[in-house]
């Protein structure tokens, strides 16, 4: 992060776009209600139609701008070769999915995030000998939900037993939770703070086995078939476009369960998780990001 954006900047690869930088913009489509996909059915026999179910599309911005460096074309070719590089690191290039974060500071809310990939960046150099460079930039957001600035994380313990304890005899392996104390700050209360719903990261630090993850308001659960050392994770994306489960060493984890429906709704909800584990040292990280439809 290179700073705090002002109203009508855009930041990319290190970049900044927008009013008052060396890359004014004249403007930018794409902000607003991204395209939907669905269509009407005309209904037999009667009148008027049926609307059938409406799902975004990814989202386009199209930003019509130029680098203005007057009487020093050097730094003008810098900002361009910047956006070159950036758009050119072959951890996002060369694998699929993968995306950057375009931050975008818009009046009246904070800085907001679109995951994207630079798939067009044309210059007119007639005037670079002037500093002066119009640029032609086309970027390609697969989510067209925006997202918060800053990631958010919460950790649950397995072994947080302050709701409840053990009746004697207890034999390993022991299997916990974690608890259903009464009180507004236990351990597994997420917020998403934002007005969509955001697709959270799990991630379960050994050492346990069989590990089921529960959002507890809508009842949907992520049952995993592994067994982890001390040391040793699993991790579970559910954002768009990704959807994996994977382990440590890179090797796949088995579910059945279905990740693209497990979210975090707008406001606070809870999340539970169980596991077999003979230390109760065993934790759950929850991390995610506030979701938007509209800066």
């Amino acid at each position: 992060m290179s700073g705090d954006l002002k109203d009508f900047q855009l930041e990319f690869g290190g970049v900044r776009l927008g009013h008052d930088t060396q890359v004014p913009v004249a403007e930018i489509e794409g902000l607003a209600r991204p395209t939907v996909r669905g269509e009407l059915v005309e209904q037999p026999g009667a009148d008027g139609a049926w609307p059938a179910p409406d799902w975004y599309e990814g989202r386009t911005l199209r930003v019509d701008c130029a680098i203005k460096a007057p009487g020093d074309p050097a730094a003008a070719r810098q900002i361009l070769a910047t956006l070159q590089e950036a758009a050119d690191d072959r951890r996002v290039r060369t694998v699929g999915g993968a995306v950057m974060p375009l931050r975008i500071k818009w009046p009246g809310s904070p800085v907001r995030v679109l995951f994207v990939r630079l798939v067009k960046l044309e210059a007119s150099w007639e005037k670079a000998a002037f500093g002066w460079i119009p640029l032609d930039v086309e970027f390609a957001a697969p989510d067209p939900r925006y997202y918060g600035d800053v990631e958010q994380q919460e950790q649950i313990r397995l072994g947080w037993l302050s709701g409840g304890g053990f009746t004697a005899p207890v034999q390993a392996p022991i299997r916990v939770s974690s608890g259903n104390p009464t009180g507004q700050d236990r351990p597994g209360w997420v917020t998403n703070s934002g007005t969509a719903d955001a697709h959270p990261v799990l991630t379960v630090h050994g050492p346990c086995a069989n590990p089921v993850i529960t959002h507890v308001d809508s009842g949907r659960s992520i049952e995993l078939a592994v067994t982890l050392a001390a040391d040793e994770w699993a991790r579970i994306d559910t954002q768009p476009g990704r959807l994996t489960a994977v382990r440590d060493n890179g090797g796949p984890v088995a579910t059945t369960s279905r990740l693209d429906t497990f979210v975090l709704p707008p406001g606070r909800s809870e999340i539970r998780w169980t596991a077999s584990d003979p230390t109760a040292t065993a934790y759950l990280s929850v991390t995610w990001r506030d979701a938007y439809i509209a800066l």
